[in-house]
């Protein structure tokens, strides 16, 4: 009971952006926003081996550097939602039609049983994903960084099989999830990287605010499937996508 009333009152505190870094607040529940940034040149270059074409020269013209899109995390204890956020007030030039699927996901997730459920728009299907949360092998190393105030620790991992991930994760805020199906770290993950993809989620606020667990509700509509038949619903149709089909898949798997 000391403890819940210990956490209530650092929650009662208000925002943290900007508070002192000689202050250590540990934190059970609140609200993270997240920036996840896309850089699509880079993304281009990969799909055509770093080449350039008339095609790809006039996309560019037509298309910002980077996508910005900002996400909102609720955590309380072991349960998490994340979903899309505020709308960016930057000039989202695309109107070439470059955009991966499964790019504005709502994510819950229940740590303790290590249960998620995901919605996400694929092409034109909308799946209801429900699956075991995604267990990876991370390895912490002793490098550090600040990120929204809160001293991180920066761990790696292979995804995928493939996909090489850097994470920044804080052991200041109790709950070990983080954005998307990104968790299992010993706190919350504020930072990750995807290089070789070129996309990173970086925090850019967090607050200390009061989130009752009515709040953090699954998502229910979709198609009803796993992780494995996302898989196999998706992958038949991108198999004579050259380069495109891998990336777009990896897009929606994450």
């Amino acid at each position: 009971m000391l403890r819940k009333l210990i956490l209530f009152l650092m929650i009662a505190a208000g925002a943290l952006t900007g508070r002192s870094q000689n202050t250590t607040i540990f934190l059970s529940q609140g609200k993270i926003e997240f920036q996840r940034s896309n850089n699509l040149y880079a993304q281009m270059n990969n799909l055509n081996d770093g080449e350039s074409n008339d095609w790809t020269d006039l996309a560019k013209k037509n298309m910002n550097h980077f996508k910005n899109d900002y996400f909102d995390l609720f955590f309380h204890n072991g349960k998490t939602l994340y979903k899309p956020g505020r709308e960016t007030t930057e000039r989202q030039n695309n109107s070439w039609g470059w955009r991966a699927p499964a790019q504005d996901n709502i994510v819950w997730t229940d740590l303790d049983n290590a249960q998620e459920i995901a919605q996400k728009n694929v092409f034109d299907d909308l799946f209801l994903v429900q699956d075991s949360t995604r267990r990876v092998r991370w390895k912490i190393t002793t490098e550090t960084r600040t990120i929204a105030g809160f001293n991180c620790r920066r761990a790696n991992a292979i995804m995928m099989d493939s996909i090489y991930v850097v994470a920044f994760y804080t052991d200041e805020i109790l709950t070990t999830g983080g954005p998307e199906s990104f968790n299992g770290l010993p706190g919350m993950i504020l930072g990750v990287a995807l290089p070789h993809e070129h996309i990173t989620w970086m925090a850019t606020k967090v607050e200390a605010i009061s989130v009752p667990e009515t709040q953090l509700t699954a998502p229910v509509k979709g198609k009803k499937t796993n992780n494995a038949g996302l898989l196999q619903a998706i992958k038949p149709a991108l198999k004579d996508w050259g380069k495109t089909g891998p990336f777009y898949i990896q897009a929606a798997m994450l």
